[in-house]
């Protein structure tokens, strides 16, 4: 088997209309490059036809694309990573199956990284997204970058490139959340972006929901920075500190003027002012607690069902990870 030069990295769900354009399109812009290539396809446990209608695709070209298929859903991070694990490029592609980044694009990318680049993120252009979404990518970003100092315009694009240099580095990492573009940006000695065109879904719908996003963006907060613990601690020592000036005030008013009952509803608003930080800062503490627990499990991060690809020195029927 010859060695592929590019690896491209796919993880699936649910996208069973949009697989045999993706098809169509991507195998015509990698066979343009005149490099060979291979197609690692991860179906992240779908419940529509996206498993038949993949395992055909790889019956077309058995040599160029190999398929995932995941037990259950594990999630887009874990999904790459399990093409990670796998890849034999030199230069590996992420891409979504949905085709709101064109397979087309890939080329630029690859430029990027043979001009010297280690990772090379995708900045989408003219986005076709809704506004909620446009301006939700926007609030990820700039929490990230206070959090991290992390630079990444997009950080939603999942059109990038990396050398397998710095793939092997992201595989040492064992963590159970890990939010790979940005621990790739962070290992990376020469990182760069560029701009990629952005088009419109081709079929089906977006997976992310309000609660998602939300989900995504307290995953990337307190997977990567202790930020939130030491806001609510400095947030905490504040409050501490106005309280027992207030107590400090209301016996110096009980001395002064005696007792009265006037502001009991204002103290109980304070009061349920405090429960509700101190049931926050609960929540953040167990947040932290609850991915510690996940990490001393050592449980493995997806469970694979099949790999379908042709059998060669290469291959490892690996049944989990």
């Amino acid at each position: 088997m010859i060695t592929p030069y590019l690896s491209v990295v796919i993880p699936v769900y649910n996208e069973s209309g949009n697989l045999e354009q993706l098809y169509q399109r991507l195998t015509a812009s990698l066979d343009k490059l005149g490099q060979p290539y291979e197609i690692i396809f991860i179906n992240d446990g779908s419940q529509d036809n996206s498993y038949e209608i993949l395992n055909e695709l790889h019956k077309r070209r058995p040599e160029q694309i190999r398929i995932i298929h995941f037990t259950n859903n594990f999630g887009q991070q874990m999904a790459v990573m399990a093409g990670f694990e796998r890849v034999r490029g030199e230069i590996i592609v992420t891409l979504d199956a949905d085709l709101q980044n064109p397979p087309e694009e890939i080329s630029a990318l690859v430029q990027a990284i043979e001009a010297g680049h280690d990772y090379v993120g995708g900045v989408r252009k003219e986005r076709q997204d809704t506004s909620f979404r446009h301006y939700a990518s926007k609030l990820n970003n700039w929490l990230r970058y206070k959090m991290t100092k992390i630079r990444l315009s997009d950080q939603g694009c999942m059109l990038r490139a990396y050398r397998r240099s710095l793939i092997a580095l992201i595989v040492l990492s064992k963590e159970i959340s890990l939010f790979i573009p940005v621990q790739a940006y962070r290992l990376s000695s020469y990182p760069t972006e560029i701009e990629v065109r952005h088009e419109a879904r081709w079929a089906g719908k977006s997976k992310y929901s309000l609660y998602r996003l939300l989900r995504l963006n307290f995953d990337l907060m307190t997977g990567i920075s202790l930020l939130p613990l030491q806001v609510f601690t400095v947030f905490g020592l504040l409050v501490s500190v106005l309280s027992g000036l207030f107590v400090v005030y209301m016996f110096l008013r009980r001395v002064i003027i005696g007792p009265e009952v006037e502001g009991v509803f204002t103290l109980f608003a304070i009061l349920f002012l405090l429960i509700g930080i101190s049931l926050m800062g609960l929540g953040i503490i167990g947040e932290y607690i609850g991915r510690i627990y996940q990490e001393v499990r050592r449980r493995p991060r997806y469970f694979i069902k099949e790999v379908v690809e042709s059998r060669s020195k290469d291959s490892r029927p690996d049944a989990k990870k």
